[in-house]
C-alpha cells in the first residue's frame, strides 16, 4: 500500500476557495447578537416596556416623589431675582430687581461675612469627609480581619449605635465632654492625667479647634455607618485571591494592602465623587448647637448665615440666593470630580 496525499481541491480559475467553516459563521452570529445586547443605543420599543412593566410600576411612585419634592420647588428660585414680600401674595407678583440680591449676598454689606463662611463650610465639610473616609476604611479593613464572628457583630453593632442618636443629643454629649472637669469633661480630665496639659482647656471658646471638634463628633456619630458600603464591597472581593497569595507567603498586612484595598478602590472613588456635592451642605446641627459668639468666626456655616440673616431677618431673598450658590458649586464639584477620576482612569458615575 502506499500513501496518499489527500489536497484540497483548487477551482479551474486558481482562486482560493471562497466559503467559509459553519461553525466560525455561528461564532460570527453570536458575537453580533451580544455586541447587540451590550450596545446602549437600542431603541426602546412597547414590548421591552411591556416585559419590564413590574419594574416600571415601581419605580412610578419613587420618580413621583422626586419630581413633586425636587423639580417642582424649582420655581422659587424666582424669588432671588425678586425683593420678596410674603404679604404681596404670589411670587409673580413681587417686585423684580434682577441680580441685586446676589450683589449683596457678594459683594455688599454681608459679603466680606459670607466669603469667611463659605471658608468655614468647605473647612469643615473637607476635614469632616477625609477624617470620616479614611476612619471608615480602616474601621472596615479591621472588622475583616475579625475571625470571631460573635464578637465582630458585636462590634459593628457598637459602632452603629451613635448614627440613630438625635445630632441635638451628640451635641450635648460633645459639650458635655469638652467642658471642664468637674462639668464631666472627661477629655480634659484624661489630657491632665497624662500630663499632656498643665490646665483645662476650654474648647468651645477656642475659634482654632472648632473645625476639629466638628470632625471629630461626626467620626463618632458616623463611623460605624459609613463602613457598611465598604464591607459589602469587601465581601464581594473573590475569596480565591486571598488564597492564592497565603500560598505564595502573603501575610495579613500585605493582603490588606495588596488585595483588599485595591479591590474597594471603585467603591472609594465613587462614594467620594458622590460626597464631594455635599461639600457646601456640611451639618447644620452641631455648628448651630455647638456654635457662640466667641467662635462665630469658625463655626458660622452657609447654613446658619441664611438662618440668621435671611429667614429670622425676613430676607427670603438672600436665603434663595445662598441656595441656588450651593447648588451650582455642587454640580461643578461633582462634575469635577468625576471628570478627574475619568481622567485617571478610575470609577466614575457616568
Amino acid at each position: 500500500m502506499s500513501d496518499t496525499t489527500v489536497s484540497t481541491p483548487v477551482p479551474a480559475s486558481g482562486a482560493e476557495p471562497a466559503p467559509e467553516p459553519a461553525s466560525t459563521s455561528r461564532a460570527q452570529r453570536r458575537k453580533a447578537r451580544k455586541n447587540a445586547a451590550k450596545d446602549p443605543k437600542r431603541k426602546i420599543t412597547w414590548d421591552r416596556v411591556w416585559a419590564q412593566r413590574a419594574l416600571l410600576a415601581m419605580a412610578v411612585p419613587l420618580l413621583l416623589y422626586q419630581i413633586l419634592f425636587k423639580y417642582v420647588p424649582v420655581y422659587g428660585w424666582a424669588i432671588a431675582f425678586q425683593r420678596y414680600k410674603p404679604g404681596r401674595g404670589s411670587i409673580w407678583n413681587q417686585q423684580w430687581v434682577g441680580l441685586e440680591n446676589f450683589y449683596n449676598l457678594f459683594t455688599g454689606v454681608n459679603g466680606e461675612r459670607f466669603r469667611q463662611v463659605v471658608v468655614n463650610t468647605m473647612g469643615q465639610s473637607v476635614l469632616t469627609l477625609i477624617v470620616g473616609t479614611f476612619g471608615a476604611i480602616v474601621l472596615a479593613l479591621l472588622l475583616n480581619e475579625v475571625k470571631n464572628l460573635p464578637f465582630k457583630r458585636i462590634m459593628q453593632n457598637i459602632t452603629y449605635m451613635p448614627h440613630f442618636l438625635s445630632w441635638v443629643i451628640v451635641a450635648s454629649l460633645a459639650s458635655v465632654a469638652l467642658s471642664l472637669p468637674s462639668s464631666g469633661g472627661f477629655i480634659n480630665q484624661g489630657l491632665m492625667s497624662l500630663h499632656i496639659v498643665d490646665e483645662p482647656v476650654l474648647f468651645l471658646t477656642q475659634p482654632n479647634y472648632f473645625w476639629e471638634i466638628v470632625a471629630g463628633t461626626n467620626l463618632w456619630k458616623e463611623l460605624g455607618w459609613n463602613t457598611i458600603l465598604y464591607l459589602a464591597a469587601i465581601t464581594a472581593i473573590d475569596p480565591g485571591l486571598y488564597e492564592a497569595a497565603e500560598v505564595d507567603g502573603a501575610g495579613r498586612y500585605r493582603k490588606m494592602f495588596s488585595i483588599t484595598l485595591p479591590s474597594i478602590r471603585p467603591t472609594i472613588v465613587v462614594l467620594l465623587i458622590i460626597n464631594s456635592g455635599w461639600i457646601l451642605s456640611t451639618n447644620f446641627e452641631l455648628p448651630y448647637f455647638l456654635g457662640n459668639g466667641l467662635v462665630s468666626e469658625k463655626s458660622e456655616t452657609i447654613d446658619v448665615f441664611v438662618l440668621r440673616y435671611g429667614y429670622q431677618l425676613g430676607n427670603y431673598s438672600l436665603a434663595v440666593v445662598a441656595g441656588i450658590f450651593k447648588t451650582i458649586v455642587a454640580v461643578i464639584l461633582v462634575g469635577s470630580a468625576n471628570l478627574a477620576a475619568k481622567r485617571l482612569n478610575q470609577e466614575t458615575l457616568v
